[in-house]
């Protein structure tokens, strides 16, 4: 990702520190290592609080961010906005798939094209059948000069559609039957039967047209893909420790009153992988294992929440320090879904991390607070996005793992060394003269017999 990874921009960028604060030194005590105690494993990857640290990343695109600058600006598959980095391209029989599936095309499709569309086929259909209806004109006759309406009644000439002078008069005449208008100058008669079944299907797909159009229209207004607007991802992950654990975290939030019932969080991990055959799995994707307050990724979704990827054996990201992260190439992609309450369709909101959005030694701020002048918990969305910097080990999951499994071998050696029992020594015997056999004496003292022997 970065040409340099121990250059200062890109240090910067990742949220490192200086080489002179990867130096050993007392770590300060942060509930899981003593404090004042040098560990050389950990404490030359700590992040010292004390320090002031590189501003978070700037300039990350937001969820309005424009479509072809975001592909410029970074390689992802999912951009900030939700929508999928994917072109496609070659394939075969493209238009003719695209049509055969004609109302999906269409509620994909942007508002002009769909809108364009629908004046097409009014005027389309009106034009078609205008022609018709000139031909039924013209075969009968009804356009002769002497047929015309003023010279029907002195010729006693009945026409298919009275007042019909020219194309014109039939383009009128189609759209009044078409919509149903009926303005009453113009009106069929059983002169003619073709008119007659004409007339009829006419109305007929005038009716389909204004119902296949209306279905578009309202099922384009109501996709659920508009509802991903109110729903929120934070703009950077977050690694830092909970419970001694590191842990990758993000926040998700709702604008909206109304809630997403049954929502549900997961992610995955997207990056290379080669596999013992030595195949190149250039996409390859790992589900991560979510969770959010001691509960799976099923949210009760009333207030922002923090979703937590705990980093432990399980974990792709076990073996990955803050320096790895310099060097790795990969992607985070978390996907919202649940249904809407409003409306009860299901809808899916889509945001991802690469290595440059996530911030090491950060954890997000609260933003939820109880409000006792109305009554009720307030949601601060002006903090959504802010960190605060903590305390956290620079190395990886494994190595710290390791660190504190020698740290309490150590403690349990030397709390056995303590604990070995020491039993007294018996008393040496008095020497007998040779040829004697000491016989047993029997003592009472305070009522109890002793025999010695």
């Amino acid at each position: 990702m970065h040409a340099d990874p121990e250059s200062p921009a890109s240090r910067e960028e990742a949220h490192l520190l200086p080489d002179e604060w990867l130096k050993i030194k007392p770590v300060p005590g942060n509930g899981n290592l003593s404090p004042g105690v040098y560990y050389p494993t950990v404490s030359k990857r700590f992040v010292d609080a004390s320090q002031p640290v590189p501003s978070p990343i700037a300039n990350i695109p937001s969820r309005s961010h424009r479509h072809g600058a975001s592909r410029r600006t970074r390689r992802r598959a999912i951009l900030k906005n939700g929508e999928c980095n994917i072109l496609k391209s070659r394939i075969s029989q493209r238009r003719l798939r695209f049509l055969q599936d004609m109302f999906t095309t269409l509620v994909d499709a942007q508002w002009r094209w769909t809108l364009l569309v629908f004046t097409l086929s009014f005027i389309l259909s009106w034009l078609g059948f205008a022609l018709i209806w000139w031909l039924i004109a013209f075969t009968h006759g009804d356009l002769e000069p002497e047929h015309l309406p003023p010279m029907q009644e002195s010729t006693n000439w009945k026409p298919c559609v009275f007042n019909i002078f020219d194309f014109t008069s039939c383009f009128l005449f189609s759209i009044e039957t078409q919509h149903t208008i009926g303005y009453g100058a113009r009106t069929t008669t059983e002169e003619c039967p073709e008119a007659i079944f004409i007339m009829c299907l006419q109305s007929i797909v005038g009716v389909m047209i204004q119902a296949f159009m209306v279905g578009i229209v309202f099922a384009k207004m109501t996709r659920p893909k508009h509802r991903t607007q109110t729903l929120l991802f934070s703009k950077y992950a977050v690694v830092c420790q909970r419970d001694g654990d590191l842990c990758l975290m993000f926040r998700v939030g709702d604008l909206r009153k109304s809630h997403i019932i049954g929502a549900s969080v997961r992610a995955q991990l997207i990056r290379s992988r080669t596999t013992k055959e030595g195949e190149l799995l250039s996409h390859y994707q790992t589900e991560l294992e979510l969770n959010a307050d001691g509960c799976d990724s099923n949210l009760f979704f009333i207030w922002p929440i923090t979703m937590v990827h705990r980093i432990n054996a399980n974990s792709p990201f076990y073996g990955v320090s803050a320096a790895d992260v310099l060097q790795e190439k990969f992607e985070i992609v978390v996907i919202l879904e649940g249904t809407i309450e409003s409306t009860g369709q299901t809808t899916q909101a889509r945001s991802s991390y690469t290595t440059s959005e996530i911030m090491w030694g950060h954890r997000f701020v609260p933003l939820v607070t109880y409000n006792r002048e109305r009554q009720g918990y307030e949601v601060d969305y002006s903090k959504f996005d802010d960190t605060s910097q903590v305390d956290t080990p620079l190395c990886s999951a494994k190595e710290l793992d390791e660190f504190y499994g020698n740290q309490a071998d150590r403690r349990s050696i030397e709390s056995t060394e303590h604990m070995v029992l020491k039993l007294p020594e018996r008393p040496p015997r008095t020497p007998v003269p040779a040829g004697e056999n000491p016989a047993p004496k029997a003592e009472q003292k305070n009522g109890d017999f002793t025999v010695t022997l």
